[in-house]
């Protein structure tokens, strides 16, 4: 906001209350004018004695002096601010009213000058008008001065007693001399001088201001004590970074705040990092191109349909919505277990899309009953299958209920999606479901297996039905929740260190948005049941990642932000693969999309397995239910620091 739209509400806000008019105040301002100029006159006549003190150059001068006056104060606005409130100084406001002024006078004369005519020189006429800047100067000081004192006592503003803040400033130069004039005019700060970090002895100075030389955080401490600081202010981040181990935290350890001009806030290096690092575009770390789709097939699918997204709440899950909000549909069902999430993406939706036809459904995918109940209420005409378990540790640690929501949860929700005759189920699947190594990506590819052979049975006649099963399967996703991302921003913001697996650990990235784009554009062109694969580009090193973070937080990795290495998690691998062993893909007519041909399974002989995988997780018979599905599987290997290892055959 302006400080004239500051002023204006200011006055608006005193109306209220009993307030010298504004006019009653320029009109003043004017007679102060008018006086100048007469008076100024008047002494310049008698001292030079070079000026006859006639009726027409008295009547030029108060003429002048009154519109210079008038207009000026106009112009600048010099006339509105309540006097109770200010502390008379002279700004740059009224140093231009005070110029202006002069000017309009000097001009005002010349013209009276050439009517009259008054027969002076312009070279006198000059001399003049700078003998009414100096009476207007000396006039103007002195009744503004009086005028806020006397509106201070008249309606009882005490002037503040608080005494001001003790600050030294970092750093020497015009940017620094600059903030600490700016700050002496202020009544918040005291400068007591300017440091750095040199081992010169002090003594010189700056406008009165010492310089001081700090060699290391005691000698920092130690100036502190005698200077009695409040504060330190920086006026660049990188120097206040790069003291945050030092005289930074010296300082604090002595109750003494680090602030950051220009504004002047309270901050620490963890809060700079947090606001440098909340800027980072996901995008900012791919390495290539972001993917972009073509949207018209994408509209015409889901024009008018009832569209049905599971795990609507999750990171994939509320980017499809927002994503699916902006086309034609009739109806948007969300489906999530997680209340207050679900809470948070429907108050989004409201806000952002009122007249959408949406209802939040809490919701288990594991309650078949719960589901045949939705499935039979809105009859949904796609369904996005985004709800799942996806954290290694986690499953490697809780297998059974991994497979409970991944497989059980899966083959649930396409059941129900044949049943009451769904046009087309997505499933979101996983790279970590190529050659899996763990719980998690053995649970995808469980799901993906059952998916796909139900919907080749489908096509076959061998079962009743018209669902066409779609699965999608790509890398990590930068920036959704619990992966690297937020971890790697909470890191930075705390000052370090990030914390990497191994250097060596690589994965493959999509953004969140080009993920679920991807997602829709390949739901709309599947014309049968099929497993798309997105080409993610190559592969990321995380530790790149970290380094690359860091960077983009505007400081440098190893040394502002330290990066450790943990060791691999159990059941965790080093790279990720695209497709498993004797798959390949084929080309479709969308770019950065292909088609996975993936080995068949027959989906009559896959019923006793899967009722298998049910019972052992449940009664959370682990081994057995991990050998289920490493019998499902055979390319499932466990990694060697996986508690499930020694279950594969030697």
């Amino acid at each position: 906001m302006s400080k004239d739209k500051i002023e204006d509400y200011a006055i608006r806000k005193e109306r209220k209350k009993a307030t010298l008019s504004r006019n009653l105040i320029l009109m003043v301002d004017v007679l102060v004018g008018i006086v100048a100029g007469a008076g100024s006159l008047l002494a310049f006549s008698a001292v030079t004695e070079l000026v006859d003190y006639t009726l027409e150059l008295s009547l030029t001068a108060v003429v002048a002096s009154l519109l210079g006056t008038f207009v000026s104060s106009l112009i600048l606005g010099t006339y509105r601010p309540l006097l109770r409130y200010q502390y008379f100084s002279i700004g740059r406001r009224l140093l231009v009213l005070f110029f202006l002024n002069t000017l309009l006078f000097y001009g005002l004369l010349l013209v009276g000058n050439y009517v009259i005519p008054l027969g002076y020189s312009g070279k006198m006429l000059l001399m003049m008008a700078i003998t009414y800047f100096a009476t207007f100067f000396v006039l103007f000081v002195l009744y503004r001065s009086v005028a806020v004192l006397a509106a201070r006592a008249f309606w009882g503003v005490s002037t503040p007693r608080s005494k001001k803040e003790r600050v030294l400033i970092y750093g020497v130069s015009n940017v620094t001399s600059n903030l600490a004039m700016r700050l002496e005019e202020g009544s918040k700060y005291k400068v007591v001088g300017f440091f750095n970090r040199s081992s010169n002895k002090g003594g010189a100075t700056i406008s009165n201001f010492t310089i001081y030389h700090i060699k290391d955080g005691e000698q920092m401490k130690r100036l502190v004590q005698e200077l009695n600081l409040d504060a330190i202010i920086f006026t660049d981040r990188g120097d206040l970074l790069k003291e945050r181990d030092t005289i930074v935290y010296q300082i604090a350890t002595l109750g003494v705040k680090s602030l950051l001009a220009p504004e002047i806030s309270e901050t620490s290096p963890t809060e700079l990092a947090r606001d440098s690092v909340q800027k980072i575009e996901m995008e900012d770390l791919l390495k290539r191109e972001v993917i972009h789709h073509e949207p018209e097939k994408v509209w015409e699918m889901y024009r008018d349909k009832v569209v049905m997204v599971t795990g609507a709440a999750g990171s994939i899950g509320s980017e499809l919505v927002m994503q699916l909000a902006e086309l034609p549909i009739k109806q948007l069902l969300l489906f999530d277990i997680a209340e207050t999430p679900l809470h948070n993406v429907r108050l989004k939706l409201k806000e952002k899309y009122p007249d959408l036809n949406f209802v939040p459904i809490l919701g288990d995918i594991r309650s078949q009953n719960r589901l045949d109940a939705i499935f039979a209420k809105y009859r949904p005409n796609i369904l996005l299958h985004a709800a799942a378990y996806k954290h290694v540790p986690l499953l490697e640690e809780n297998p059974c209920e991994g497979v409970l929501v991944n497989v059980q949860g899966s083959k649930n929700i396409a059941d129900f999606c044949l049943k009451y005759e769904v046009e087309r189920m997505v499933m979101v699947s996983t790279d970590k479901a190529v050659n899996p190594t763990n719980v998690l990506g053995a649970t995808k590819r469980a799901a993906e297996i059952y998916v796909q052979a139900l919907g080749k049975a489908v096509e076959e006649g061998k079962i009743a039905g018209k669902t066409t099963f779609i699965t999608t399967r790509f890398g990590n996703v930068l920036g959704s929740q619990g992966s690297v991302i937020p971890l790697f921003r909470d890191q930075i913001a705390k000052g370090g260190p990030i914390t990497v697996t191994d250097p060596n650990i690589n994965r493959f990235f999509m953004s969140i948005h080009e993920a679920c784009s991807l997602i829709l554009e390949a739901s709309s062109v599947a014309k049968e049941t099929t497993i798309f694969v997105f080409d993610m580009g190559e592969p990321h090193k995380i530790v790149d990642l970290a380094e690359n973070m860091v960077r983009l937080a505007g400081m440098e990795p190893y040394r502002d932000i330290d990066i450790k290495f943990t060791g691999l998690r159990p059941g965790e691998k080093l790279y990720e693969e695209k497709l498993a062993d004797g798959e390949n893909t084929i080309p479709t007519n969308i770019p950065k999309i292909h088609i996975a041909k993936v080995r068949e399974h027959n989906y009559a002989e896959l019923y006793d397995t899967y009722e298998a995988l049910r019972n052992t997780a449940r009664k959370i018979e682990i081994e057995p239910c991990v050998s289920l599905l490493k019998a499902l599987i055979p390319e499932y290997i466990s990694a060697p620091n996986s508690p499930y290892a020694h279950l594969d055959k030697k």
